[in-house]
């Protein structure tokens, strides 16, 4: 018996150390996800960051993030923003027709280690619910790239054939980008961002207090 318990105990050492060599190493993406779902259920209001003259329209205009929809590898966050004031009844008008859509996808090599992809997708809607003829267009992380708080997206080649297809040839190259720090730090911030890697001088970004919840709006169109 006392010469079965010293072959055990090497065995035990053996298999514990094999298992802590295969297990799933936590990457940029994986403390991304974990900041971006921690605010799931919430929403926060944010305006215009950015001073690109191409988004004058924008400018001064209330905006609102929605977590609407959360789960173990998917969230979709609303996009809703204040349009004009209705003369009749003097209540706002908003937008709702973007949701931005954050998909986790894990990936393991021949090695036996396990990594994380990152896929953003815009979905766009009319008012009736209607897809628009631009829409589930995005980009997907590159695999260990980006931080803990931040992650590009660059466009990928569905979208590339999207936007040639209908006549946008501006947005072939665009990079759109997420910032997000966890709901329990102070001065938390959520932004998002699209710029182009042929034209340094587009930026558009806008940014949210991620402090301080507000009310949920109503669904985004078509949600």
């Amino acid at each position: 018996m006392r010469h079965a318990k010293r072959h055990i105990a090497p065995l035990a050492a053996l298999l514990l150390a094999s298992c802590a060599t295969t297990a799933p190493r936590e990457t940029p993406q994986d403390r991304f996800w974990q900041a971006l779902s921690s605010h799931c259920g919430n929403a926060y209001a944010g305006s215009l960051a950015s001073e690109d003259a191409r988004d004058a329209d924008w400018a001064g205009k209330r905006m609102v993030a929605h977590w609407a929809e959360c789960s173990e590898d998917r969230v979709a966050i609303a996009f809703h923003v204040e349009t004009d004031m209705e003369t009749a009844v003097e209540q706002p008008v908003w937008n709702r027709s973007r949701t931005w859509i954050v998909t986790r996808e894990t990936i393991s090599n021949a090695a036996q280690t396990t990594t994380t992809r990152l896929t953003l997708k815009h979905d766009h809607r009319h008012e009736d619910g209607e897809p628009d003829a631009v829409t589930f267009y995005g980009g997907t992380t590159e695999l260990g790239r980006g931080s803990a708080r931040g992650q590009d997206f660059p466009v990928d080649d569905e979208s590339i054939a999207l936007f040639r297809r209908e006549g946008l040839d501006a947005s072939l190259t665009n990079v759109w980008r997420i910032e997000v720090d966890p709901a329990s730090e102070d001065d938390a911030i959520f932004a998002y961002q699209l710029t182009r890697a042929n034209d340094p001088s587009r930026l558009f970004r806008v940014e949210f207090d991620a402090t301080t919840p507000v009310a949920a709006p109503p669904a985004a169109w078509g949600w």
